[in-house]
C-alpha cells in the first residue's frame, strides 16, 4: 500500500543509499532464491530501484524528497556499481538497521523503521534473491541533497526520536491470520509510507497511523476502518480485490490511480490472495480514524452548488449528472471514497493528468489540461462534496496549481509518449504498422481508421488483455500525432483523449459507434467547449 510518483511511494520506499562494498557470499538454494523474490515483490523493492527504461534493481531512480533529490542504489550483484561485494552481514545491517556499508546512517527514505520487523529468515531470503539477480554495471548518479540535509551525522537527532529496532512479535491474543497480516503492513508491506499523515516520524504510532496522508503530489487515503473516509464501509471481499487489481466489485466506486496503481501492479497483485485477506484482516483490527470533522464542511447538495456548472460541461456526459458513472466502463464519483479523503491531491492529479485504461474501465482524458485553475478547484470541490460525499473544500488555490506544476503524463502533453507494455500488443502494432497508418488523421478519422486497425491488432495479439490493447493503441497515437498540428480544433490532451475512449468503445463494442449517451462507453474526453 505505497508508492512513488511516477514509479511509486515517491519519496518514502526503498531509497536507502547504500554504496557497494566488502565481502561476497553467495545467495542460497533454488527454494531459498524464489521466497526471496516473493518477499522483494511484497516489498515492492524494484519500484524504486528501476530507473524508467532501465534494468530492474539497478538503481537510478530518482526520489524527489522534502531535502532534495535522491538517486536509489543499484541492488544487483554487480561487484562494481552493486551489491556484488556485499556480505549477509553488511546487507543485514543496512536493511534493518539503517547503517550503510561504510558506517554512515541511512536516510529514512529507505522504509528500515519497517523493515527492522522483518524476520532473520526472511531478510536472509531476500538477500539470496537479489544477489541471484544478473550484474548490471550502473553505476549510481550523484543526489542533490543541499547543506545541511547532506551531512550524515544529523540523521542521530532522527534516529534517537523515531527509531527502535525491533523484530516483530506475534500478538498472542490475535488469530495467526491477523498476526501475518499485520506483520506484511507494518514491515514489507511499509504500509505507512505513504498512508501515516506524517512520514518522517517512521514506523511509529505519532505518524497518524495509516489515517492518510500527501505523498508526491498524491493523496494516500484513510485505511483505517473508519466508515465514511476509510474502509469501514467496504467488504472484506471488496477491498482484496481492489488490492489485486485496483477496483472493487460490485457497486463500489474507486479506481487506483497514481503510485497505488503502481504498487498494486507490480507487488500487491502477484501476492497471495491468504496474504492480502491477512493484511485486510488486520487493517480491520486498526483503531478507526476520521481525518477530518464532517461538520466542518461546505454543503454542495443544493442547486448552483459551485462547480456543478463545471462538472455538467467537462465530467457529465461520462460520470453521468448523478456522478454514479457506468458501471464496468466509468467509475463511480459518488460515494467513491478515495475522492472524498482528506486531501484534494488524487483528484486533481488525475483531473490534470488523466488515466490509462484499468481492469475494464475506460480511459480518462486529461481534462484539466483544457480548463482554469479556478475551473478545476471548483470542480474538485464539486465532486467531492456533490451526491452525499463529503471532504473538506480548498480554502485556496495552491493546491491546483502545484498539482497541476507536478502533473508529468503523456495523455497531458506534459511527458514523453508512453511505451507499449504488454510485448504481444507491441509486436503486433509494430508488425501492422499501426504508427504510420495513425499519422495525419482528424477526429473525424478516428473511428473509421480504428475499425480496420483494431481486429488487425486483436487477431495479432490474440490472449492480450482489452486495457492493454487500449493503451498500446493509444502510445502509438502519441508516437504517429504527438508532433502533429491536428486540425486546430482540439488541444493535444482532447486529441488523444478522444483517441484513447474510441479506441475503448471500438474494443469493447465494435458493433456501435462509440457515443456518450448514459449507460454507454464515452464517445470522447474532449472539452464540449473546445469542440464548438
Amino acid at each position: 500500500m505505497t508508492r512513488r510518483t511516477a514509479r511509486g511511494s515517491g519519496w518514502l520506499a526503498l531509497a536507502a543509499l547504500f554504496t557497494a562494498a566488502p565481502a561476497l557470499a553467495q545467495g542460497g538454494d533454488a527454494d531459498l532464491i524464489k521466497r526471496g523474490e516473493y518477499l522483494a515483490t511484497a516489498g515492492d523493492c524494484v519500484a524504486c530501484h528501476t530507473a524508467p527504461g532501465g534494468k530492474p534493481y539497478a538503481g537510478n531512480y530518482g526520489l524527489n524528497t522534502p531535502i532534495g533529490l535522491i538517486m536509489t542504489p543499484n541492488l544487483t550483484p554487480d561487484p562494481e556499481t552493486g551489491i556484488g561485494k556485499w556480505s549477509y552481514e553488511t546487507f543485514e545491517k543496512a536493511f534493518r538497521h539503517g547503517i550503510g556499508d561504510e558506517g554512515e546512517y541511512l536516510y529514512p527514505a529507505f522504509p528500515f523503521g519497517w523493515y527492522t520487523k522483518v524476520s532473520d529468515e526472511d531478510t536472509k531470503a531476500i538477500f539470496a534473491f537479489l544477489k541471484s539477480l544478473d550484474p548490471v554495471n550502473e553505476k549510481r548518479k550523484e543526489s542533490q541533497i543541499p547543506f545541511p540535509y547532506n551531512i550524515r551525522t544529523a540523521l542521530i537527532t532522527w534516529r534517537t526520536a523515531f527509531f527502535t529496532e525491533a523484530r516483530f512479535k506475534p500478538d498472542p491474543n490475535v488469530s495467526e491470520e491477523v498476526n501475518r497480516g499485520a506483520y506484511l503492513v507494518e514491515g514489507l508491506g511499509h504500509c505507512g509510507m505513504c498512508h501515516n499523515e506524517r512520514k518522517l516520524v517512521g514506523n511509529s504510532s505519532l505518524a497518524g497511523k495509516l489515517g492518510g496522508g500527501v505523498i508526491d503530489g498524491w493523496y494516500a487515503p484513510n485505511i483505517t476502518p473508519d466508515g465514511h473516509q476509510g474502509i469501514g464501509a467496504w467488504s472484506d471481499a471488496e477491498v482484496v480485490t481492489y488490492l489485486k487489481t485496483g477496483t472493487a466489485p460490485g457497486n463500489r466506486p474507486g479506481v487506483a490511480a497514481g503510485p497505488m496503481r503502481q504498487t498494486i501492479e507490480e507487488s500487491l497483485s502477484k501476492m497471495t490472495d491468504a496474504d492480502l485477506k491477512a493484511m485486510v484482516a488486520y487493517l480491520r483490527t486498526v483503531p478507526a480514524k476520521q481525518t477530518y470533522k464532517e461538520k466542518d464542511l461546505q454543503a454542495f447538495n443544493q442547486p448552483g452548488a459551485p462547480g456543478a456548472d463545471v462538472y455538467l460541461t467537462y465530467c457529465s456526459s461520462c460520470h453521468r449528472p448523478d456522478g454514479k458513472g457506468v458501471e464496468g466502463a466509468i467509475p463511480a464519483l459518488a460515494g467513491n471514497t478515495s475522492v472524498q479523503s482528506e486531501g484534494p491531491q488524487t483528484v486533481l492529479r488525475v483531473i490534470y493528468g488523466g488515466l490509462a485504461g484499468q481492469n475494464g474501465y475506460a480511459p480518462m482524458p486529461a481534462i484539466g489540461q483544457d480548463m482554469t485553475e479556478q475551473q478545476v478547484k471548483d470542480v474538485t470541490d464539486y465532486v467531492r462534496n456533490a451526491w452525499g460525499n463529503k471532504a473538506p473544500v480548498m480554502n485556496s488555490g495552491s493546491a491546483v496549481s502545484e498539482a497541476k506544476a507536478a502533473t508529468q503524463s503523456m495523455l497531458a502533453g506534459t511527458a514523453p509518449c508512453d511505451a507499449i507494455a504488454d510485448e504481444g500488443v507491441k509486436t503486433a502494432i509494430e508488425q501492422n504498422g499501426v504508427v504510420a497508418e495513425l499519422k495525419g488523421l482528424t477526429a473525424n478519422d478516428f473511428i473509421p481508421k480504428l475499425a480496420t486497425i483494431v481486429p488487425k491488432v486483436k487477431s495479432a495479439a490474440s490472449g492480450a488483455k482489452d486495457d492493454d490493447i487500449v493503451n498500446g493503441l493509444t502510445s502509438a497515437y502519441c508516437q504517429a500525432a504527438r508532433e502533429e498540428p491536428g486540425d486546430g480544433k482540439l488541444s493535444w490532451p482532447a486529441r488523444i483523449g478522444s483517441f484513447a475512449n474510441l479506441a475503448y468503445s471500438q474494443i469493447k463494442h465494435p458493433e456501435k459507434q462509440a457515443s456518450a449517451v448514459p449507460g454507454q462507453p464515452p464517445a470522447t474526453g474532449a472539452s464540449p467547449v473546445k469542440q464548438q
